[in-house]
C-alpha cells in the first residue's frame, strides 16, 4: 500500500453520479469533477518551524470534501486514488 509522507493523504475518490434527478444520463465530458472521497491513509503529520509536527485533523476513514483540482491522481494496483495535503481538504462529511 501507499504510504503519505508528512501532511500528505491518499484519498480514494467518490465517483460523479451518472444520471441526473430528472434520469438525464451524462456523458463523462459533463459530468463534474468529483469532490469527495474517503482517507485511505494519511501522512504523520505537518512538521512546524521548531521541528515539532503537528498531528492532522483528519484520520483514516474520514469522509471528506476536497478543492474541486487539488491534489495529484495516482494508479496503484490498478485503482486510481488522489494524493493531496491537508490544507486542500475543506471539510469532514460527517
Amino acid at each position: 500500500m501507499l504510504k503519505p509522507l508528512g501532511d500528505r493523504v491518499i484519498i480514494e475518490v467518490t465517483e460523479a453520479a451518472e444520471q441526473t434527478v430528472g434520469g438525464i444520463v451524462l456523458a463523462n465530458n459533463a459530468k463534474d469533477k468529483p469532490v469527495t472521497g474517503k482517507i485511505i491513509a494519511a501522512g504523520t503529520g505537518y512538521v512546524l518551524n521548531d521541528g515539532s509536527i503537528r498531528d492532522l485533523a483528519v484520520k483514516i476513514d474520514d469522509e471528506v470534501l476536497f478543492d474541486k483540482y487539488a491534489g495529484q491522481e495516482v494508479s496503484f494496483e490498478g485503482t486510481d486514488y488522489l494524493v493531496l495535503h491537508e490544507k486542500d481538504i475543506v471539510a469532514i462529511v460527517e
